[in-house]
């Protein structure tokens, strides 16, 4: 048993899923220091010392009864709360994070529709008749069913009137 999960453990897209959730969970301790550390500071300044993290609304008084001047407070007192600033803050990373995993994406579905295409480019070459794409080694166009002069690679507009 030990072999057969060590086996499928050890195949090369079980540890490149493993890879990307060890560098995924590094991304988001990132993203959310990004957040904490860099970004809620000058918001903070700029809304007049506000701190996201002790955005809370009471919904139920704990022992001693309120108000709580800090988040931290109400929990003690066993209060039930709604923590509105963490979930902005939360909401903000997700975004940050969706954002970037869009960038990379878009730039890796880019490169791979640019690989496809000078891949089709290299086996396969433009009918001069019906200007269709066919095999590179087609001696015949398999739409217009004209005769190919050549097997090589013409580009558009090519005279063939002299072969």
């Amino acid at each position: 048993m030990f072999k057969g999960f060590k086996k499928v453990i050890l195949r090369g897209n079980v540890m490149d899923i493993v890879v990307g959730i060890i560098i995924g969970v590094a991304f988001v301790t990132v993203v959310s220091s990004l957040v904490s550390d860099l970004i809620f500071p000058p918001l903070s300044l700029l809304f007049g010392g506000l701190d996201f993290d002790s955005m809370f609304l009471v919904l139920s008084n704990g022992i001693p009864a309120g108000p709580y001047d800090t988040l931290t407070e109400a929990q003690t007192a066993g209060a039930i709360t709604l923590n509105y600033g963490s979930f902005i803050a939360t909401v903000i990373s997700f975004a940050i994070i969706a954002f970037i995993t869009f960038l990379m994406a878009r730039d890796v579905n880019r490169k791979r529709k640019k690989k496809e295409k000078t891949l089709a480019e290299l086996t396969t070459k433009e009918c001069p008749y019906c200007l269709s794409m066919v095999p590179i080694k087609a001696v015949r166009c398999a739409h217009c069913t004209s005769e190919l002069k050549s097997q090589t690679c013409f580009p558009t507009g090519t005279d063939f009137s002299g072969v």
